[in-house]
């Protein structure tokens, strides 16, 4: 599988580290245990059309949101991650 980066250009899979699902960005707020337990541990595993996030270890060091098929590996876009603002 190739992900093409948005500063870098097309490059092989293993130049990136895959973290997960792209939800792992919406994090809670406040400072609900359960709240934050679910967001930590609860995992969908979807069959299809999925929003990820990879890290372009091996290149630019950006966090990246990958759209792709997981059961044709089809990758539909790539984007860097926006800055979250914590205030």
């Amino acid at each position: 599988m190739r992900l093409t980066c948005p500063l870098c250009g097309e490059r092989d899979r293993r130049e990136f580290y895959y973290q997960g699902a792209a939800s792992m960005l919406d994090r809670p707020s406040g400072n609900d245990p359960k709240a934050w337990s679910d967001w930590l541990h609860l995992r969908d595993n979807p069959a299809g059309m999925t929003r990820e996030l990879w890290y372009h270890e091996a290149g630019c060091c950006s966090w990246l949101v990958v759209e792709r098929d997981t059961v044709t590996h089809a990758v539909q876009a790539v984007s860097v991650v926006e800055a979250v603002d914590e205030a």
